[in-house]
């Protein structure tokens, strides 16, 4: 039941998320899926590398947006939660997922 409420937003490493945040995130991957799209038409018209490469950076930027707006989500909700409850090794999960998405 991805809609009904629940207590806990975050449990068993799933995350229930209110229709405006699940709408957000759903048009922001939408968006992007779109400029991929563009990417692979722009290839397959033999678009110029640098005009490539500037759409390539836009749905970087993009995704770098995605992944802000949902870490945000999570600390506020599934990290504070957590530590609240005494789950320090939260930490070390989300220390080991901002490695990755500083790579």
């Amino acid at each position: 039941m991805p809609n009904a409420k629940r207590t806990e937003e975050c449990s068993g490493h799933r995350k229930v998320r209110n229709e405006d945040e699940r709408r957000d995130l759903m048009n922001r991957l939408k968006r992007i899926e779109g400029q991929v799209r563009g990417l692979q038409r722009m290839l397959d018209e033999d678009a110029y590398c640098p005009e490539i490469l500037t759409q390539a950076s836009a749905v970087n930027s993009a995704v770098n947006s995605f992944c802000r707006v949902l870490l945000t989500s999570h600390l506020r909700t599934c990290v504070t939660e957590d530590i609240r409850a005494g789950r320090e090794d939260t930490v070390d999960e989300l220390m080991a997922v901002l490695q990755k998405l500083m790579k």
